[in-house]
Formats: structure tokens, C-alpha cells, sequence
């Protein structure tokens, strides 16, 4: 299957999460009561599951086994029609697996991830064999499983081709491999903790600390973004072009220098069939740009451009997949054609969804139900 035009490239991680979620209150040293399920997982994964529930038709660069994680999840891939090109496929490979034990509340109380193949396997070698699918690629979306040389042998390709580069940080740890590879990236999207990280790899330094939870506690919007606004300037200082922070049930800060609707793609780079298509008219019609009023601006001096999306509510099932579907949702719509606040909006109405349901990522979405909670935060 060839890439097609006005399709993103997505380079990272594709894993097997094992979620075990007791029904009771646990007791170390024993077993306890509770149910065990196998979702397909990995942050590239998801968010391009993701987009792909969404209409696109996204280009995975990926390493999977011939064990028995590896086929549930290359299977998966064929069924959902999506190029398996991509993805090397050797005996020698132990498939990612990540177990993650949740507490009664749907939170991570522990993990344990297997992921080395990713370093391993997924090489510069084998990420050039791709590099004509940047070609049409509206954007190239890279998780930080990548070893370094990997990480700057993507981007590198990215910019040779004029093709903006996403960085999706991982973890606290791998969000830390942006400092060989600032000066490539357009966008990248940290959780808080993740931010603090990349602000301290960045500066050389650890000057900058996570909130405490007593911090956090009863703090409105505009102070939590006042803590937090040294970090993320640090990023957009080095040459990020737009940092989006997520916070969970505090929602989202976007922040870029200057005014963000310059960030939307080229026209010739968009994609608006099927399910796009409908998508981008849709939202044009309920979120017109000319009518952006409903969010909180945290900061517009000369310098700098902030705003406060916030969350919406929920009747919360599990939280992981919700930031890789934030970021699923808003890429899609970027590729459409939608601006970025448009695009963002779509984003945390996709992460709304992701929340109520055991998967990484819902087995459908439903475009009127997107797109009215989108249209909600603009009124």
C-alpha cells in the first residue's frame, strides 16, 4: 500500500499493554480479585490509531516479532487497512510489552515496560528507506523511543523534505531526548512533568522542579501557568515553535511565540476525504476562526501567545491513551486544514471519548458528538 498524499508519517513505538485492574482494594504479597486485559498500545500506535478511527490514513514506521504480541498487533494493523510497510517484522525481535497495574480509581499505581527492541531495531537504516514518504507528508510525528542517532536521522530527513517535525515526549526519561533534536522540532506536546524534564535538558540545567501536589491544590489557571511559564519558554526559546502542554483535568495550555494561526498547513499538503472532509466543514461551520472566544488567554505580550483550553468532563473509565489521543485528534485535523486552535479543540473532544472506554483508542468515534464538544469550548 502506498502512502498517499496529505498523509502524516508517524515514527515510534508500537507495544502490547497488559492493563490489570483489581477490584478491590490490593494487598501486597498476594493476589487480588480484579479482571486482566491485553490492549494495543505505544504512543505512535495509538495516535495513529487514533487518526485513522478519524478518516486518515496515517504512514507507520515501526518494529514488531513474530511472537505472539507481534501478530495480535500487525494483525490488528492489517484489519484496520493500514500499511504495514513500514513496520520491520523480524524473528530476532521481542515485541514491546508494557504491564500496568491500576489502582480501584483507573490510575497507574505501577509499571513495568519491555521496550527495548525500539532502540534496537528501529535504526537510521531503516527510517531512510522511507524518506520519499515525506515527500506529501503534512507533518512527521516521532515518540521518544527513538535512540538518539534515530531521533536526529528522522528529523534531519523531515526537514530535508520541508515536512514539520511533532515530538510526543514518552515519558519523563525519553522526554529528555529533545536536546539533540530542538532545532528540528515544530511542535511537541509534554504533560507537565515531561516539560520540566525537557526545560532541564535544554538548559543544562535543574533549575526547574515539578509542582508539588500542595501546590497544586485550589490554584487557578493563570498561577498554575505563571509557575509553569519559565519551562515552557525555555522550549520555545530553543526553537520550538509551538509547546502543548497537557494537564490533565486542568486541560491544555497551547503556547507558541507570536499568534498560532499562522500554524496551519499549506493547502496542498491537506487532506480532506471522506471523514476529513466532513470533519473540516463541520468544524469550520461550529468553531469559525472568526469566533474564538471561549478560552482563557494566559499571556499575549509581544513575545509570547498563551491559552487555556480546558477539559471536559468525563465519566472516566481509564486515563492512559487520553494524551496520545489528544495529539491523534488534533494532527488529523491539522492535515484537514483546520487551525491550530480549531485543531486542538478537536483534540481534547477526542480525548473525552478515549477516557470513557477500556481501549487505548474507541473502536469508532461519532463526528457530530466530536465536533459539538468542540464547539462547546468556542461559545
Amino acid at each position: 500500500m502506498e502512502h498517499g498524499d496529505g498523509e502524516a508519517v508517524i515514527i515510534g513505538g508500537m507495544v502490547l499493554d497488559i492493563h490489570a485492574t483489581p477490584s478491590m482494594l490490593a494487598n501486597p504479597g498476594t493476589t487480588t480479585p480484579g479482571k486482566v486485559y491485553y490492549v494495543q498500545g505505544g504512543v505512535a500506535r495509538n495516535v495513529a490509531e487514533c487518526m485513522s478511527k478519524l478518516g486518515a490514513k496515517p504512514y507507520m514506521i515501526s518494529a514488531l516479532g513474530f511472537d505472539m504480541a507481534g501478530n495480535l498487533l500487525l494483525n490488528q494493523w492489517k484489519s484496520a487497512g493500514l500499511s504495514i510497510e513500514g513496520i520491520l517484522k523480524d524473528k530476532d525481535i521481542e515485541t514491546p510489552v508494557v504491564c500496568n497495574i491500576f489502582d480501584v480509581n483507573g490510575e497507574v499505581a505501577a509499571g513495568v515496560a519491555s521496550v527495548e527492541a525500539f532502540e534496537k531495531y528501529l535504526t537510521p537504516d531503516w527510517i531512510f528507506r522511507f524518506k520519499n514518504t515525506l515527500l506529501s507528508a503534512p507533518v512527521l510525528m516521532v515518540d521518544a523511543n527513538l535512540s538518539h542517532p534515530s531521533l536526529e536521522a528522522a528529523c534531519k530527513m523531515a526537514i530535508d523534505m520541508e515536512c514539520p517535525v511533532w515530538f510526543e515526549p514518552v515519558s519523563v526519561t525519553k522526554s529528555r531526548r529533545i536536546s539533540s533534536i530542538v532545532e528540528y522540532v515544530t511542535f511537541a506536546s509534554p504533560n507537565e512533568d515531561e516539560l520540566i524534564a525537557m526545560a532541564n535538558a535544554l538548559s543544562g540545567s535543574d533549575e526547574f522542579h515539578p509542582l508539588k501536589e500542595s501546590q497544586k491544590k485550589n490554584i487557578s489557571v493563570l498561577s498554575l501557568f505563571q509557575m509553569l511559564k519559565p519551562a515552557i519558554w525555555v522550549l520555545l526559546e530553543k526553537g520550538i515553535k509551538v509547546v502543548l502542554v497537557t494537564f490533565g483535568s486542568n486541560g491544555v495550555f497551547l503556547c507558541n511565540k507570536g499568534w498560532p494561526r499562522q500554524f496551519k498547513m499549506p493547502a496542498e499538503k491537506t487532506n480532506q476525504c471522506g471523514f476529513r472532509g466532513q470533519l473540516f466543514k463541520t468544524v469550520m461551520q461550529k468553531c469559525p476562526p472568526s469566533r474564538y472566544s471561549g478560552f482563557s488567554e494566559l499571556d499575549r505580550s509581544s513575545h509570547l501567545f498563551a491559552v487555556h483550553f480546558p477539559s471536559l468532563p468525563a465519566s472516566v473509565v481509564r486515563l492512559t491513551g487520553a494524551g496520545d489521543c489528544l495529539v491523534g485528534g488534533t494532527l488529523t485535523s491539522i492535515c484537514a486544514g483546520l487551525d491550530i486552535m480549531q485543531s486542538v479543540s478537536v483534540g481534547i473532544a477526542v480525548a473525552k471519548a478515549v477516557v470513557e472506554v477500556e481501549a487505548n483508542v474507541p473502536s469508532t468515534f461519532s463526528l457530530s458528538a466530536i465536533t459539538d464538544l468542540a464547539a462547546s469550548m468556542w461559545k
